[in-house]
């Protein structure tokens, strides 16, 4: 082997070197014509290439199972967690809410996302939590109050809030616990 060809060659492409002049060796060895040869090597490459991909969709297949186990505990964790949770856009918009958030507000969850989450907010409370939630947007730190939720002079529930904006994003993160 020519040494200028060791001088640059890592020891992957080295031992790749070797094992081609082994392979040539032991061919002709055999009597084979070159293009019996070239078919040879390119079927050996594609049955090397057909089990790479049969190990990596193994490796899909157990990394997709993984995640599903995953979305499915957080899901519950989230849907069924004891207190509310809400993402408001910078309008009040509710954009994701769980079932407690919706129990909460008194009204189904499908039926609360894309409403304003001020409207829930009671006359007596809705100065406070306008204050809360500029706070929120100005602070860029977590933020909390206690206001009462409720609607036509109707209370539904005194609460803990607790909001805050991440950053890059303009929606806030809202959890809510009864008191």
């Amino acid at each position: 082997m020519n040494n200028d060809i060791q001088n640059n060659s890592t020891d992957a492409e080295l031992l790749r070197i070797r094992a081609e002049e082994q392979l040539k060796v032991k061919q002709q060895d055999e009597g084979l014509t070159e293009a019996e040869l070239d078919i040879k090597k390119l079927l050996h490459e594609l049955q090397v290439q057909q089990i790479e991909l049969e190990m990596q969709n193994e490796e899909l297949r157990e990394s997709n199972e993984i995640a599903e186990s995953a979305l499915k505990k957080y899901t519950v964790l989230y849907d069924l967690a004891p207190m509310g949770y809400f993402t408001l856009a910078a309008d009040g918009t509710i954009l994701e809410l769980n079932f407690t958030g919706a129990e909460m507000l008194g009204d189904r969850r499908f039926s609360l996302v894309n409403s304003n989450f001020k409207l829930y907010v009671s006359e007596q409370s809705r100065d406070v939590f306008n204050d809360f939630f500029k706070k929120v947007y100005t602070e860029k730190s977590k933020v909390s109050c206690e206001i009462a939720l409720g609607y036509d002079n109707k209370t539904l529930n005194h609460v803990h809030m607790e909001g805050v904006v991440i950053a890059g994003e303009q929606n806030c993160l809202l959890s809510l616990v009864r008191y």
